[in-house]
């Protein structure tokens, strides 16, 4: 299937590169649009406790949504100063209606908790026009500029001016870490290369992935609200895994050229054992990341749409247009060769020239440095496992004391506007004025005076006061001295919920801290679920794609190790703090659970797809020696170099994605940087060669129907008319097990 597509894209190569042009253009001039129209938040669960509570305060309290709360100071009046009180309500006057649908202001509510404690500050409250927060967005740019009162200092906080800032400043870290990574990456890959024209071909590949992306984010936006954060999340995958894709095609295709009399064979043989590996490889990061669609969260089933356009689009354009620019290019894939240091030549190519054939090439790889590295792990297998697996826990034991906690200002760099703001609320106006624990009595009234006193008899709270009541309906808003995203005020809302609900009525907890602990909630129903699928589905696509049932659950193993690694590493420093100074953070002491939950699903992906890389050559080898020790060797000699070149990349990617200024991203380029050179050193270099050694046959075991089934419909690389030499033995390999599938004939 696979060496008829190379063939049919050789054919059809201009077609597909006129077609590819098109594209692109439509991703240039609609898709880019896509930043115009994400949502902020989205990291509430619509179906808890909190969410239902938010919708019966709408309903119940009058008054407006906060979505922008304007603190006015005076230097040297008060807010009893008519000229203060003139100021702010002739500036509020003078705001478009047809914007800011509703305003509260102190002079109108008298609510003590809307004036600073030192008396110079106030806050109004303002509601935005807009039935969703992409066109709240806009009524925000719309009237942000107007909001400035002759003589007053002015400050501007709430849910609309931070992810509005939020929104600008991921724009601004796109920029610049496009800036910063594209001349490494293309330095880069002319070291790997040594040719200007075959280190080109992955960063357009990227390039197109990461529009192509854009565009889908852009289509599915109209039927469903798309985080703003997915923008970070498509760059990263889309531009990493374009250039891991054409890098493994085209190191293929090179070293296919001199083996076939023409261009198309060459492509046709890329096809057929890369192509494949690239289709597997990406099929499997999407499935990872689908499992983010199961969560309840807009926040994470955007980052798992965003994902998954990035990875269908990078192996799409992987298999169509990067092929047709091979076929155009063929030969003068290594046109503008650069020569380069000895010492820095990293050529992916088998050594002493492409050309050689048969036993010399075989022996120029099997005196190759992975080659001799996997041999040196082979004969102390127990000792690597055990110095490895002590030292994977050991990075991973700080993920012990993981503390879960919400997304606020504090994630912004410290001179943000809107930061500094959120702060000012904090220390300069009575304790959580806009974040109280929000509790609402729906149903029997009767029992409410009861239930109020035994809220205010809850260890740590401040105030209890009824704030709103319509019908058969009350709000409270109860008050208490920690920050509202702490471990204590998470405790404070379980002791609220545990209370016994009023007769007749029923009790909804609300407020952005029940909100963390809604979030929990939510992941922790579906997370097992989640996993659940995308192991299972990770174990069927490596069982079709190498017909063994060992290796897929050593592969899930070896991941989850490296995995707890990495999250032990963020822990480490993001909770606790170290290196904030040298990243510029503000450690809050507390993590995003969404966060961990997505760098779960995109490290597992990409974990995977360094695991295909190398059992897919690993695996061509058994096929044609049936001796593990010789497969293994080979197989890592062949894409070591292929796979560490490819991570170097992608950390070159995600490590500018590390400066980004908002604190979240910052998280999950260092988390995601850490796992991946991990797992394409330490995992794949060190432990995979140690434990299949261990395992020896037992690594391509089957029960026998799983095995007959395999070779029946199993999805592997056959040796046709376009393979050429095999550089393996003339006969294949006798079966060493009645379960262990026949190796595949070579042809000499």
């Amino acid at each position: 299937m696979f060496e008829a597509l190379g063939y049919q894209i050789f054919r059809w190569r201009r077609w597909v590169l006129a077609l590819a042009g098109v594209f692109v253009a439509v991703a240039l001039t609609w898709g880019t649009g896509v930043f115009g129209v994400l949502a902020d938040g989205g990291f509430d669960d619509p179906d808890s406790d909190s969410a239902r509570a938010e919708q019966l305060i709408a309903q119940t309290v009058d008054g407006p949504r906060p979505d922008v709360v304007a603190i006015y100071r005076s230097p040297s009046g008060d807010v009893d100063d008519p000229a203060l009180r003139t100021a702010v309500e002739t500036v509020l006057a003078g705001l478009p209606r047809d914007q800011v649908v509703g305003v509260a202001t102190y002079w109108q509510t008298q609510l003590p908790a809307m004036v600073s404690v030192d008396r110079h500050s106030t806050y109004a409250v303002l509601e935005l026009a807009g039935a969703d927060a992409p066109a709240r967005a806009e009524s925000y740019q719309a009237v942000h500029d107007q909001l400035a009162a002759s003589g007053l200092e002015l400050q501007v906080a709430g849910s609309s001016a931070i992810f509005d800032e939020i929104n600008t400043t991921i724009q601004e870290d796109i920029a610049r870490a496009e800036t910063l990574s594209m001349p490494i990456l293309l330095v880069l890959l002319v070291v790997i290369f040594g040719s200007l024209a075959a280190a080109s071909l992955p960063l357009a590949i990227g390039a197109i992935a990461v529009l192509g992306a854009f565009t889908m984010l852009r289509l599915l936006t109209e039927v469903t609200d798309i985080s703003v954060f997915s923008i970070n999340i498509v760059t990263i995958l889309g531009l990493g895994l374009a250039i891991d894709y054409a890098l493994f095609m085209v190191s293929r295709f090179r070293e296919e050229l001199p083996r076939h009399a023409t261009v198309a064979d060459a492509l046709a043989r890329t096809m057929a054992t890369a192509g494949r590996t690239v289709v597997f490889s990406g099929i499997t990061v999407a499935v990872s990341l689908a499992a983010l669609l199961m969560f309840p969260l807009m926040f994470l089933r955007s980052m798992g749409y965003g994902g998954i356009a990035a990875v269908l689009v990078a192996m799409v354009a992987a298999l169509t247009v990067l092929p047709a620019l091979l076929a155009v290019l063929g030969h003068r894939v290594d046109a503008l060769r650069f020569r380069l240091p000895g010492w820095l030549r990293l050529r992916l190519r088998l050594r002493r020239g492409r050309a050689a054939h048969g036993a010399t090439a075989t022996a120029a790889v099997e005196h190759g440095a992975w080659y001799r590295l996997a041999h040196s792990v082979m004969r102390r297998p127990v000792a690597y496992i055990a110095v490895i697996g002590v030292l994977l826990v050991a990075f991973g034991a700080p993920f012990l004391s993981a503390r879960w906690g919400g997304v606020d200002a504090r994630m912004l760099p410290e001179g943000a506007s809107s930061r500094i703001a959120s702060t000012t609320l904090e220390q300069d106006f009575p304790v959580n004025a806009t974040t109280p624990i929000d509790v609402v009595v729906a149903g029997d009234q009767a029992g409410l005076p009861g239930y109020l006193d035994a809220v205010r008899a809850v260890p740590g709270v401040s105030s209890a006061e009824v704030i709103g009541q319509r019908g058969d309906t009350s709000v409270l808003a109860v008050g208490y001295a920690d920050h509202w995203g702490s471990q204590e005020a998470q405790n404070l809302v379980k002791d609220i919920r545990a209370l016994s609900d009023p007769a007749g009525a029923e009790v909804y907890v609300g407020g952005s801290t029940a909100q963390i602990i809604d979030q929990l909630g939510g992941i922790g129903r579906m997370l097992p679920w989640a996993a659940l699928v995308a192991v299972a589905a990770t174990l069927v696509l490596l069982f079709l794609a190498f017909g063994s049932v060992v290796l897929p659950v050593k592969a899930v193993v070896m991941n989850t190790l490296s995995l707890a690694a990495s999250f032990g590493v963020v822990v480490w420093i993001f909770q606790e703090g170290h290196l904030s100074d040298l990243l510029g953070f503000t450690a809050t002491g507390t993590l995003a659970p969404g966060n961990l939950v997505l760098m779960l699903a995109i490290l597992f992906g990409l974990s995977m797809d360094y695991e295909v890389f190398l059992l897919s050559r690993i695996r061509e080898q058994w096929d044609a020696t049936g001796d593990n020790t010789t497969a293994v060797a080979t197989g890592l000699q062949r894409s070591g170099r292929i796979i560490t070149g490819a991570a170097l990349l992608l950390v070159v990617v995600i490590g500018a994605f590390s400066t980004s200024s908002v604190a979240m991203i910052k998280m999950i380029g260092v988390g995601m940087a850490v796992a991946i050179i991990l797992d394409a050193t330490v995992i794949r270099a060190l432990l995979v060669p140690a434990t299949m050694r261990l395992l020896g046959r037992a690594n391509w075991w089957a029960p026998a129907p799983l095995a007959a089934f395999w070779r029946r419909h199993g999805i592997r690389e056959e040796t046709g008319p376009g393979a050429g030499p095999t550089l393996g033995p003339a006969t294949p390999a006798p079966t060493l097990d009645p379960a262990t599938p026949e190796p595949a004939k070579a042809l000499v």
